[in-house]
């Protein structure tokens, strides 16, 4: 048992002292050296902010469901979009344990090259992460231990799904504002990172230093979207926005895409934006005012979110005016989260105001994503589950180590009240499969050429 000095009160004070300075992660002692050591967290947090029984005072208990009756004991731990989830539209969240183990909150490989990594990025006078040196990012977290929001900010943004490559077989349901199931997707997302690789042939692909990643989607079902393709090419220098090229049946052809329009739906009925890919669809620079916000304790969907007992691996549902709006989703609590706030400076004509993203500074992921209008109104959540990829006996191997990935992610446009939520699936129409470090993904789905191919 800790000793008395170490309440919530303290916890409080020190969060507040560190939003205000820049500091490093930790309230009892510095994270980062214990996880270089081998440790789990407890040491470096005192037992309130590793225990919802702790903090709550008994009023919550891991595995208990967080419904409208008690939201307000936690009212703290959510963002504004999941409060009202929980306390108008029927969602009930069940409580998880805290994980203690870093190694369940990354992929093992991505973990290993931050750690080796650590203490070598910096960022250049335009805001670019580079390494000591000035070349681009060498793998892993640039930042782990990020001290102004621009370093926090950028461990999202070099390696989205923190492999050198990944494949996502999705699938989406859109919920429409009464609750009943509009339209059901299939698509298929691919990542291809060219630099920050951590693979044994090293962290760039030859000639293409000058590139950060190729990025493509395209929808498998149902007849009337399918083929629909879009392709990114993304620079490695943030300030330049990414190449979008796109085939659309009904052209016939591939044709370029303003690439400042980022803030509109993929297909009908879809509240998801190219903007919102990982808290960070857009180059960091063309968004400014970059500012933390908050640190402090909060409660996210960061481990135990696989339902590997599914066949396609997809969630159940519950809530909303039908019952069918919300994935059922296991929370814990995050001894601490940095929340950064940003604006988006490079797009005069953007819907968006601002957004505010909750970092989990354990793995450097987000956690949750709001964005609101220009007249500072809540417009958008954008919440995301992760995993191991580990229940009872099933399991899914990352070469030697089972799998880390997202799993699930609900996009509700507060506004209009639509529910876009879409999980990784083990496979989708088409025969698309969700994978990860495989070898050809480039020439098949990420040219110009690819995406042509798929659409026809």
């Amino acid at each position: 048992m800790r000793i008395g000095k170490y309440d919530f009160n303290y916890s409080r004070r020190v969060f507040m002292e560190k939003a205000a300075l820049g500091a490093t992660a930790g309230v009892l002692m510095p994270l980062w050296p214990l996880i270089a050591d081998g440790a789990d967290v407890t040491k470096a947090y005192p037992d309130e902010l590793l225990s919802i029984e702790a903090y709550t005072k008994g009023k919550l208990k891991t595995g208990d469901m967080i419904t409208a009756d008690n939201v307000e004991v936690v009212k703290e731990l959510l963002d504004p979009v999941a409060y009202k989830h929980v306390k108008e539209m029927g969602r009930r969240i069940k409580i998880a344990a805290s994980t203690k183990d870093i190694t369940r909150l990354y992929p093992n490989d991505y973990l290993e090259a931050t750690l080796k990594n650590k203490g070598k990025a910096r960022l250049d006078k335009d805001g670019n992460v580079v390494t000591q040196d000035g070349k681009p990012w060498i793998g892993g977290n640039p930042f782990p231990d990020g001290k102004d929001a621009l370093e926090v900010f950028s461990n999202l943004l070099l390696s989205w799904g923190r492999h050198d490559n990944s494949m996502y077989a999705v699938r989406d349901w859109e919920i429409g504002p009464e609750g009943e199931l509009s339209y059901q997707y299939d698509f298929v997302w691919v990542e291809e990172n060219t630099v920050a690789r951590i693979g044994a042939d090293g962290p760039y692909q030859k000639g293409q230093e000058e590139k950060l990643r190729f990025q493509s989607v395209f929808f498998s079902s149902p007849n009337d979207v399918k083929g629909t393709s879009y392709l990114n090419t993304w620079y490695y220098d943030q300030r330049k926005f990414p190449d979008l090229v796109g085939y659309l049946p009904a052209f016939k052809r591939v044709r370029k895409f303003p690439t400042n329009q980022r803030f509109e739906p993929l297909v009908a009925g879809m509240a998801l934006y190219l903007s919102d890919a990982w808290a960070s669809g857009d180059p960091m620079l063309t968004w400014g005012n970059y500012k933390i916000v908050g640190r402090g304790p909060f409660l996210g969907a960061i481990s135990g979110n696989w339902y590997g007992d599914h066949p396609n691996w997809e969630h159940p549902v519950h809530g909303g005016p039908k019952g069918k709006t919300f994935f059922d989703t296991e929370m814990e609590l995050i001894p601490e989260v940095i929340i950064v706030e940003a604006e988006p400076t490079g797009f005069p004509r953007a819907p968006v105001g601002k957004k505010r993203v909750w970092i989990d500074v354990r793995n450097m992921m987000y956690v949750a994503y709001v964005t609101y209008d220009r007249r500072g109104e809540v417009f958008k959540s954008f919440e995301p589950q992760y995993s191991l990829y580990e229940k009872g006996g099933a399991r899914v191997m990352d070469g030697q180590h089972t799998a880390w990935s997202w799993t699930a992610v609900q996009c509700h446009n507060v506004q209009d009240n639509r529910m876009t939520r879409f999980v990784q699936a083990k496979s989708v129409a088409g025969g698309y499969a969700s994978g990860y470090n495989q070898h050809g993904l480039y020439d098949r789905y990420l040219t110009e050429q690819a995406i042509q191919r798929i659409g026809t």
